[in-house]
């Protein structure tokens, strides 16, 4: 028995390391993996744009597919159920014959953060067993496919960041293919359809998707009204409906049972009129934001949220409300750790007592002259924001003892005095446009987020020696700071860097180099005194690189190597002394400004963690002959490459032709000769050009007349010839914008083209010569007459034989 149950245990044992040993993965399903990861261009690890190693990386044909890094398999059958690719680098489009639709199985595909830039394909439908599917933040634009709406078992759906768009309803009997997919989705449990372009209305009878319990649309242009069935599905829990286009009534509907209702955010809307009181219903909300919602000047009655027992976050920031609401009305929301009510004129008391736990307060544009007492004993308070207030005078200095502080800005306001107590615990510190004066302290180095621009600080920038390598924000802005920039204070997770308009001198620090995450760069109105910095295009995600007004010097070209900056939007060296040419294909590869490119939210300017952070970050550009800053969203949108003011010499490159997206093109007061290249008529979006002062030859070109855009232009100071284009854009400039160039002729100029002075010549010649003719018409007219009467006269005196008073009367007679 002993040898008998000894042969069945070796027989279980080498059964199971053979079931082990096989591969889980089915050939078919392996393949279609490997095609799918070869239809997308992954960087490579040294190409200096790939941050996260792509979960394809490991991916390997002699290896069970099952194993692989975002793939699970069904453990019976072996087929591919789930793919997660999440953050995996693979760029290029999702193809409408991809070999990812061969995977028909999956019942979870996830291909958020990616860059698939272009069409979702309608072959998306026939991965019929889908339940879960996201593409947040994919770039991918265009409409959504109607097959989404066969998607029967589908129960989440994120397409949130993108650029997807949708029809509006023209006819309101009539839904649109979205809207008629959205109602076809009615197994589905969330949807996140955030930042996209959808716009149109919502169908009134939302309460189909019975077992709804997240759905997120902000960030869109959505319109009409909020529908009251939304509110009637008894599954739904959170709903965000924020920074829409929804106006008209607010209508919460009759609510037969008590609303599961957690999360409603509908703020940043066009609501106007009186806030509903029927809000008190919804008794089970934890977090509420009404921000910008136009109550037209109107009293608001508070009381209405003191319903709300279970609030934890309240959002009613910037309600334009002439109330003064006494903060303690909040004091019996016990629960409450989130508070926003700026643009809010507010009644503080001194014996002020909030509920302890508050973590986030923010209170800006208050209209506060003190700084608030009772925030002595918020011994919970994480985020305090107190900026664009009145108060004056010094910080407190019991703020910095406050035990769980980490975030605090109170810029926009008249402090002064000198920062010498910071604590080594702040995460981010925000106090620009103040009165603050002194040198900066050394425990700047622990922050990630410090914004001190528009103050009075003095002195040099401390070296920070204990480098954690976790700084993203550094603005120091508008001092008068002096001394070098020490490498010491970038750190490896540097995004933005603001010390324009100071006082500095030396060289551009080379360990921005290290900055791979810098996208904001503005060292203007300094003393730099330093080559063009060619190593900056390493820096795969840099934005923004302002230059102006330093003593840079040399050329900003090398040859045999071209300059690619592909994610620059912004590009100005103005004012400094860089010398030399350009070659034609000097911007080729400046993607950003050639066409339009996504930005990449993960590392847009703020690093907030979910609240908003409001920093100073500007910089001062010229556009249309005019100086002008250049604050907030216009960063993401605002194109421009201004190298006025320098030593530049030879051609135009013919390739700025390429750079269709551009806005500002100022390439005045340098050594520029030849022609004006044509290329510039391709430049569609321009709105400002400036050429002059220069040693531009030629014409100026017609085709720039089909720039519908170009506001302003800028000819002057050159060597231009031949009449000025008659386009209407070109027409309307101010002749000064053709002053001092020879051999321009033509209105706007007083100067006539010596084409019209020959025409008017050839015309005077032409009358005269009509003249003559005319006259010898005349003379010819008068002369056979004469003649024939000469003939006839002599002819009677010498025929006839008459008296001769009778022979000369008859002959005058006749004549």
């Amino acid at each position: 028995m002993m040898i008998i149950w000894s042969f069945c245990l070796i027989f279980c044992i080498s059964n199971s390391v053979l079931v082990i040993a096989k591969d889980l993965c089915l050939p078919d399903q392996r393949d279609a993996l490997l095609e799918f990861k070869n239809e997308f261009y992954v960087p490579s690890p040294n190409s200096g744009f790939m941050i996260i190693k792509g979960k394809t990386e490991k991916w390997r044909n002699n290896t069970d597919c099952c194993s692989w890094d975002g793939v699970s398999c069904d453990p019976k059958t072996g087929v591919v159920v789930e793919l997660n690719l999440e953050y995996s680098n693979l760029n290029g489009p999702l193809r409408s014959n991809s070999s990812l639709f061969r995977l028909q199985h999956l019942q979870r595909l996830d291909l958020a953060n990616n860059y698939l830039s272009g069409i979702l394909p309608d072959s998306i439908g026939n991965l019929k067993y889908l339940r879960s599917l996201s593409f947040r933040r994919c770039y991918l634009f265009g409409k959504i496919p109607s097959s989404l709406g066969s998607l029967s078992y589908l129960t989440f759906l994120s397409l949130s960041e993108n650029d997807f768009t949708s029809d509006s309803m023209g006819n309101l009997n009539r839904l649109t293919d979205f809207q008629l997919m959205l109602l076809n989705l009615s197994s589905l449990t969330g949807i996140n359809l955030g930042y996209n372009q959808f716009r149109g209305m919502l169908p009134s009878n939302m309460s189909s998707l019975s077992k709804l319990r997240y759905f997120e649309i902000s960030g869109n242009s959505f319109s009409g009204t909020i529908p009251s069935s939304l509110f009637m599905i008894p599954s739904l829990t959170y709903l965000d409906m924020g920074t829409n286009d929804f106006s008209g009534p607010f209508e919460i509907g009759n609510i037969s049972s008590l609303s599961n209702l957690q999360q409603l955010y509908i703020g940043e809307n066009n609501f106007n009129g009186p806030i509903p009181g029927s809000i008190s219903k919804l008794v089970g909300l934890s977090a509420l934001s009404l921000s910008f919602w136009n109550v037209g000047g109107g009293i608001v009655d508070f009381s209405i949220f003191l319903h709300l027992k279970s609030l934890r976050s309240l959002n009613l920031a910037y309600l334009n409300t002439r109330s003064m609401v006494d903060l303690s009305i909040f004091s019996n929301l016990m629960l409450l750790d989130e508070l926003d009510l700026s643009g809010i004129n507010l009644k503080i008391s001194p014996t002020l007592h909030l509920p302890p736990p508050i973590k986030t307060l923010i209170l800006s544009s208050c209209n506060i002259s003190e700084f608030p007492k009772f925030l002595q004993n918020q011994t919970s308070l994480y985020y305090l924001d107190i900026s664009a207030n009145q108060i004056e005078g010094q910080v407190p200095a019991w703020l910095w003892r406050l035990p769980e502080l980490r975030k605090v800005n109170i810029s926009q306001n008249f402090f002064s005095g000198e920062l010498t107590m910071l604590p080594n615990s702040f995460y981010s510190f925000i106090c620009s446009d103040n009165q603050f004066s002194g040198e900066i302290p050394k425990t700047i180095c622990e922050l990630e987020i410090l914004v001190l621009s528009n103050n009075n600080f003095s002195g040099s920038l401390p070296r920070c020696f204990e480098n954690k390598f976790s700084r993203s924000i550094l603005h120091l802005g508008n001092n008068s700071l002096s001394g070098v920039i020490p490498e010491e204070i970038l750190s490896g997770n540097l995004m933005s860097l603001d010390v324009g308009h100071n006082q500095l001198s030396g060289e551009l620090p080379k360990s921005l180099m290290n900055c791979t995450y810098l996208q904001f760069l503005n060292v203007e109105d300094n003393r730099i005194n330093d080559t063009f910095p060619f190593w900056l295009r390493s820096l795969p995600y840099l934005q923004i690189l302002v230059l102006r007004s330093n003593e840079f010097h040399g050329p900003i070209s090398s040859p045999g190597d071209s300059l690619s900056f592909p994610e620059l939007r912004i590009f100005d060296i103005s004012e400094n002394s860089f010398s030399g040419g350009l070659p034609s294909d000097y911007f080729v590869g400046w993607s950003a400004m050639s066409s339009v490119v996504a930005i990449d939210y993960r590392l847009i300017f703020a690093a907030s963690a979910g609240l908003r952070e409001s920093y100073h970050k500007s910089v001062v550009l010229t556009n249309k002959g005019s100086k002008m800053e250049l604050v907030g969203s216009g960063f993401t949108i605002y194109k421009t490459i201004d190298v006025s003011g320098n030593r530049l010499e030879g051609d135009i490159p013919e390739s700025v032709g390429i750079l269709k997206e551009l806005i500002v093109l100022n390439m005045s007061h340098n050594a520029f000769t030849g022609h004006i290249p044509p290329s510039l008529s391709n430049l569609s979006n321009l709105q400002s050009l400036d050429l002059s002062q220069n040693r531009l030859s030629g014409s100026i070109p017609p085709e720039l007349g089909k720039l519908t855009f170009l506001e302003w232009m800028n000819f002057s100071y050159n060597r231009l010839e031949g009449p000025i284009p008659q386009a209407t854009q070109i027409q309307s400039q101010n002749s000064s914008s053709f002053a001092e160039n020879p051999g321009l002729c033509g209105a706007p100029l007083q100067k006539k083209c010596g084409g019209e002075e020959a025409t008017k010549q050839e015309q005077d010649e032409e009358k005269e010569e009509e003249d003559q003719v005319f006259s010898w018409i005349a003379a010819a007219i008068g002369y056979v007459p004469g003649l024939f009467c000469g003939l006839a006269i002599a002819h009677i005196l010498t025929s006839y034989k008459r008296d001769w008073l009778v022979r000369i009367f008859s002959a005058f007679l006749l004549c």
